[in-house]
This record gives C-alpha cells, sequence and structure tokens, in this order.
C-alpha cells in the first residue's frame, strides 16, 4: 500500500477512523468483538488478506488434515505477502481456536503486519508476546478441526459482522479493529489526520476548563480561529 496513507493511517485512532467513514455512508465497518493481544503501542495497518471457515464436518476434519500440504490454513500462514493483516472469518466462534503460537510465530517472521480473528486463538499468552500485532475475541484452547474448516483463502468474508475484501486497508489501535475499502484510504487517511489534529486541540481546551458547546464540534469562530494559531505553535 501507499507508504504515506500507511504512516498517515499509524497516527490515529480507529474511533476517527469510524467517524470519517460514518459520513461516507460506511456505518459497520468496525470488526465487532475483537480485542488486542499484548498491545504493541503503534497500530497495525495493511492490506487484508482473508481466510474463511465453514462449518466443520466431522468426516473431513480429523487431525490427519494437517498433514495435506495444500491445508487453507497452512497455505494461508505460507502465502500471506508482507505487510499485510491475514483476517480470520471464524463465524464469530472462539469455541474452537482460529490458530495458535506456532502459525502466528510463522506470520511475524514472514513480514506480517498483523492477524486478525472474530473467534480465539490458543496459547494466547505466548502470542501476546509476540513482536506483531494480534487481535481476537478471547483465548481457546480446542483445534479449529473441533468445529471449523479453512476452506477459502483471499476471498471476500465477514469478520465480526464487518465486510472484508482482499486488499481493503486494515487498521487496529488499542481498542478494536476497523476496515477501509481500499479505493478510498487515501482520503480516509487524510481527513483522518487533520480530524487527530483538531481533536487533540479540543482534548487541551477541555482540559483548561472550556466547554464543548461550540468547540465541539466547532461552531464558533472564536474556536476556529484559536485552532488555527495551535496548528501554527504545534507544527499540526
Amino acid at each position: 500500500m501507499n507508504e504515506e496513507t500507511r504512516n498517515k493511517l499509524m497516527g490515529v485512532s480507529v474511533a476517527t477512523l469510524a467517524t470519517a467513514l460514518f459520513k461516507r455512508g460506511l456505518r459497520h465497518q468496525v470488526i465487532q468483538g475483537v480485542h488486542p493481544l499484548g498491545w504493541k503501542g503503534a497500530n497495525m495497518v495493511g492490506p487484508a488478506f482473508t481466510l474463511r471457515y465453514m462449518p466443520a464436518r466431522e468426516d473431513r476434519n480429523p487431525l490427519s488434515a494437517f498433514r495435506d500440504p495444500d491445508h487453507p490454513q497452512r497455505v494461508a500462514i505460507e502465502t500471506c505477502p508482507e505487510g499485510h493483516v491475514l483476517v480470520m472469518d471464524s463465524r464469530k466462534q472462539a469455541d474452537a481456536a482460529s490458530a495458535g503460537d506456532i502459525l502466528v510465530t510463522r506470520l511475524m517472521k514472514r513480514g506480517a503486519a498483523g492477524v486478525v480473528t472474530d473467534g480465539g486463538f490458543r496459547d494466547a499468552a505466548t502470542i501476546a508476546e509476540l513482536d506483531i500485532p494480534a487481535y481476537h475475541t478471547r483465548p481457546s484452547s480446542p483445534t479449529n478441526l473441533t468445529n471449523n474448516e479453512a476452506i477459502e483463502i483471499n476471498g471476500p468474508i465477514g469478520c465480526g459482522d464487518a465486510p472484508v475484501f482482499p486488499g481493503d486497508i486494515i487498521v487496529g489501535d488499542a481498542d478494536c479493529v476497523i476496515v477501509i475499502p481500499a479505493h478510498m484510504a487515501e482520503e480516509v487517511a487524510n481527513e483522518a489526520v487533520e480530524m487527530t489534529a483538531y481533536e487533540d486541540f479540543v482534548v487541551e481546551r477541555v482540559k483548561d476548563g472550556q466547554p464543548i458547546i461550540g468547540l465541539y464540534p466547532c461552531t464558533k469562530d472564536e474556536n476556529r480561529i484559536a485552532f488555527e494559531a495551535w496548528r501554527k505553535t504545534h507544527g499540526r
């Protein structure tokens, strides 16, 4: 993805991005129910590379299925491009793991920008210590073969009720994860940077005791003028 856009998205919150997308009529882009494992102190940003699970059928999913070199879960780990985020549609089921620490470690070593599932990870405490952003709903020990079968790589998915298309831009912060349609990533990033600057100004004013009426949102010229002066002072 465009490195300038990536850098801008590294410095804005999911909440701010959600507002920018809401203004464009997109109201369901936040992946519901997922949380960071061991927050790394910096946003996760990268294009989506997807894996879709379907309900498992017992005759297709014994443990020996993992011996198949073409098993989609293993292939997804080995083909997720560098700088991309692996996003898994696990049917919002955390009673069977979407992956474990070995697979996530392999993703990390291959240069993935992060991993997201609307299910759970096994070995969650170990994953939390890895140098890769990871988001899930809760820890889960049973193998994914228990009730999910990895069936499709890099097709459109639903993850935590959010639509995800391959190449969409995924951003995760300390709270949650959002999906930005690829074609509007640059304009959304630019607007989010502007919004963040004003919100930082507002926070300073509120901490100084100023009321929010006329300040947030800005409906008074005096606040607009003060903001422009603040930007010059802070190089924003």
